[in-house]
């Protein structure tokens, strides 16, 4: 949660992949608020890569 809005960090964003087949953020919103940030456009690939990486660091935490 950011100082007044929720704050999605792209750097912990995988828009879903690997999770979903869409978004959660986007399909459950209740207002159109949620667009895409064209300083962070990332092929389903690269979303891939981020999920593992991620996935991979909390097992390794845990």
């Amino acid at each position: 949660m950011g100082e007044v809005i929720y704050e999605i960090h792209p750097d912990l964003c995988t828009e879903c992949v690997g999770h979903h087949d869409k978004p959660q953020c986007q399909l459950f919103c209740p207002v159109d608020c949620i667009p895409h940030d064209p300083n962070h456009v990332e092929s389903n690939d690269e979303l891939m890569d981020k999920y593992k990486r991620l996935t991979a660091q909390k097992s390794a935490s845990n």
